[in-house]
């Protein structure tokens, strides 16, 4: 029984790296043909795309009663964006990437209030409806605020001299790989909550361990693969708008999403205490960083890798 559910477990965090893979390159062109610029590309598709995981988990883990998961899954898989995968982008991109985008500056100051939010609203012991709420809110706020002036979004794209059959086309074709890729996403999130569920009871475990350890990491695949692809293209504000987005768009539509569906009560916040501690110091690490100098550079990159190094040291040791 142990061996079915670790291969079950392995199968479905393969699936959703793959399906998200799909997911993200469906979108990616589906996005370019409506012509908007490489941050709200990354941000609003490959975010959204590999936020999915996130949701389904988060969905499937509330109507299991147990959105705790959701909570350690949104926790880890933000800590992993702010540090492992930022540093795995700029080691890919030669040195450095450039944050001097208006756009960039200010979407660091809400991906630092998404990332700690949530771990201020469920210091009473519960992150209810009415927080949910007033993280569906923010999330809004920075999307009103994202698409309020044109030239923010909009861009013009070269390739896309086709004839219009042809786009429609591969419009058409991309689309299917995209719904593809949300069954298979929904199919992987249900396992990964049964596994989740099985090692939590049968290992002692508490499931918010659970989510920051394992299925965190496992969610945040997509972000990874995408970041180290963008960086392989040159392609900085695809890499910040991803894993910018990677935090917001989890950490405010996902876990406000479901706060509303079933409260997320912690009456024992122990197992949570170290990913809390590490997720805070990697969030201002992260907003110093893109603030200063205008770039975050390798040295910085390896700052952020230790952090997840020590996280993970210290929370096998205490546990």
């Amino acid at each position: 029984m142990l061996w079915f559910y670790i291969l079950i477990f392995l199968i479905c965090c393969v699936l959703l790296y793959f399906s998200a893979e799909w997911l993200i390159s469906g979108l990616t062109r589906m996005t370019k043909f409506l012509g908007w610029r490489e941050f709200v590309v990354a941000f609003i598709v490959m975010a959204f795309a590999a936020s999915l995981p996130n949701l389904f988990v988060g969905i499937t883990s509330a109507l299991h009663k147990i959105p705790q998961l959701s909570f350690g899954d949104v926790a880890g898989n933000n800590l992993v964006a702010l540090t492992l995968a930022v540093a795995l982008a700029i080691f890919f991109a030669g040195g450095s990437i450039s944050t001097e985008s208006r756009t960039v500056q200010t979407t660091s100051i809400f991906t630092i209030v998404a990332a700690i939010l949530p771990l201020l609203l469920i210091l009473d012991g519960i992150l209810g409806r009415g927080d949910g709420i007033v993280l569906l809110l923010c999330f809004l706020v920075y999307i009103f605020w994202l698409f309020s002036k044109k030239e923010r979004f909009t861009k013009v794209y070269d390739e896309h001299k086709l004839p219009a059959t042809k786009k429609f086309n591969l419009f058409l074709k991309d689309l299917g790989k995209v719904i593809l890729g949300v069954i298979f996403l929904v199919l992987a999130a249900q396992g990964i909550v049964s596994s989740a569920q099985f090692f939590a009871e049968n290992f002692n475990v508490s499931i918010i361990l659970i989510g920051v350890l394992i299925t965190g990491l496992g969610s945040a695949l997509p972000e990874i693969w995408f970041a180290i692809a963008s960086a392989r293209r040159g392609e900085a504000w695809m890499i910040l708008g991803n894993l910018m987005g990677a935090v917001i768009v989890p950490s405010t539509l996902v876990l406000g999403i479901v706060a509303l569906i079933c409260p997320i009560e912690i009456v024992d916040f122990s197992p949570l205490v170290i990913a809390r501690f590490f997720l805070i110091i990697s969030a201002f690490f992260f907003f110093f960083f893109v603030r200063t100098h205008r770039k975050v550079t390798r040295k910085e990159a390896i700052i952020l890798f230790l952090i997840y190094i020590l996280f993970l040291i210290v929370e096998i040791i205490i546990k």
